[in-house]
């Protein structure tokens, strides 16, 4: 039995995605084979485009997993299928009803079933709406999110107040996150236990007005 750097088996670890995979509704686990080898689990078979990324989300929730990769198929369109130019249209909406996505600066580009946004925006929340917005579309095989931030002013205290940010949050860990600011980008490394606490100390890294680029080199190691 392998046993992973984390502690847990790759059987145990192989079992709890599968059984993660089942207790998702938007995943149908029947056609998805899972496969893990110290800790790094890989997903394959054909699934419809809207569980592809579903899956994943499934797989990173599970303790025990560190990485995922995603070799999993999109099932070819069947007679009938939605065309490109309905899909285009469909995402249109879906962008220009949608909150928190500045519209205006956004532009999006349906070829072969897969969308490519680009333009630019001023927060990175903004960006991830957009890909949010579209990448469930029935008909959308992939998202190609280009979309970048407008530049941002420096500041010698940013590193100071991300640290800050992740004291105050009850999520991360915060004296297992190293931060490192050059300009507007910031780097992260360090270790922590999940997936939601590497992307919960990015987020909050994300939030800072000063920020343009977040390097997430957070290593996730359970125990």
């Amino acid at each position: 039995m392998t046993t992973s750097a984390n502690g847990h088996s790759d059987a145990e670890v192989q079992a709890a995605v599968v059984d993660e995979l089942s207790w998702t509704p938007d995943v149908e686990p029947a056609g998805i084979g899972v496969s893990v080898h110290d800790g790094i689990v890989t997903l394959s078979g054909e699934v419809d485009p809207s569980e592809r990324a579903a899956a994943t989300r499934a797989a990173l929730r599970v303790r025990g997993v560190s990485t995922v990769v995603d070799q999993l198929e999109v099932r070819a369109p069947t007679a009938g299928a939605i065309t490109d130019a309905e899909v285009g249209t469909a995402v249109n909406n879906a962008l220009l009803y949608t909150a928190d996505v500045p519209h205006a600066t956004v532009q999006a580009e349906v070829r072969n079933h897969v969308v490519t946004l680009r333009g630019t925006v001023n927060w990175n929340y903004e960006r991830d709406a957009a890909y949010r917005a579209v990448e469930r579309i029935a008909g959308v095989y992939f998202v190609d999110n280009r979309i970048a931030l407008t530049p941002r002013p420096t500041a010698h205290d940013t590193e100071e107040k991300i640290r800050r940010a992740l004291i105050r949050n009850a999520i991360v860990d915060a004296d297992s996150i190293t931060v490192q600011v050059r300009g507007s980008e910031v780097t992260l490394t360090g270790t922590v236990r999940s997936w939601a606490e590497k992307r919960q100390a990015g987020f909050t890294a994300w939030a800072s007005p000063t920020v343009s680029s977040v390097h997430n080199q957070i290593s996730v190691r359970p125990f």
